[in-house]
């Protein structure tokens, strides 16, 4: 396998382990990665003071999506 990310890594480290005869939380794993995944592809975003509309409307759209994906990672870390 070639060098992965630090978050890549994390990523694989954590479904990978090892833990013989322990209850495996999966949903704490998924949970990390999809904040893995949040952080990568939409991370937090201050909104400049003259950011015009269309930039506004896109920067939204993007912190959305990263609220969502958040979203779904605290359901799982909760179950």
């Amino acid at each position: 396998m070639s060098d992965l990310s630090s978050a890549a890594q994390a990523i694989w480290d954590a479904f990978n382990e090892e833990e013989a005869c322990v209850f495996v939380d999966y949903g704490q794993k998924l949970a990390a990665a999809l904040e893995a995944v949040a952080d990568q592809l939409v991370p937090k975003e201050q909104v400049p003071p003259m950011l015009r509309s269309p930039e506004l409307e896109r920067l939204c759209q993007r912190q959305h999506t990263r609220s969502e994906l958040l979203a779904i990672a605290n359901e799982l870390k909760a179950d």
